[in-house]
């Protein structure tokens, strides 16, 4: 894996952490806003802010194990070992790292991985 590649992916990690994180900071804000009109709301309205509430917060963990699996892989990075498969130890192709800068396996190790938990 070349210095320049690493370099890209480090960068395209820290602009989705940052992504993230000015995401759920706008998550707490809507949820404040979410809290103040159930207080005023007929049931109806009630019964939508609930909704709403539950799928901020199942955002919100979403994003905050996405974060966790970024802050990994920069980790990773600034230990020199990116790229590499925790568990068989091969190189990951770039195409994956492209689409998922923070996989943690190659494609065979993610399949059978897959496969076990199923």
């Amino acid at each position: 894996m070349t210095k320049a590649f690493t370099e890209e992916m480090k960068k395209q990690l820290k602009e989705q952490k940052q992504t993230i994180l000015q995401s759920l900071s706008g998550q707490s804000d809507d949820m404040r806003e979410l809290v103040k009109t159930v207080e005023s709301g007929d049931e109806a309205d009630v019964a939508a802010d609930a909704i709403d509430r539950t799928l901020l917060t199942a955002l919100g963990t979403q994003d905050a194990n996405r974060l966790q699996q970024i802050n990994n892989a920069l980790e990773r990075i600034y230990q020199g070992k990116y790229g590499r498969c925790v568990m068989c130890g091969n190189e990951i192709p770039q195409e994956r790292l492209k689409a998922l800068p923070y996989a943690l396996l190659c494609v065979g190790c993610a399949t059978a991985q897959e496969r076990k938990n199923r």
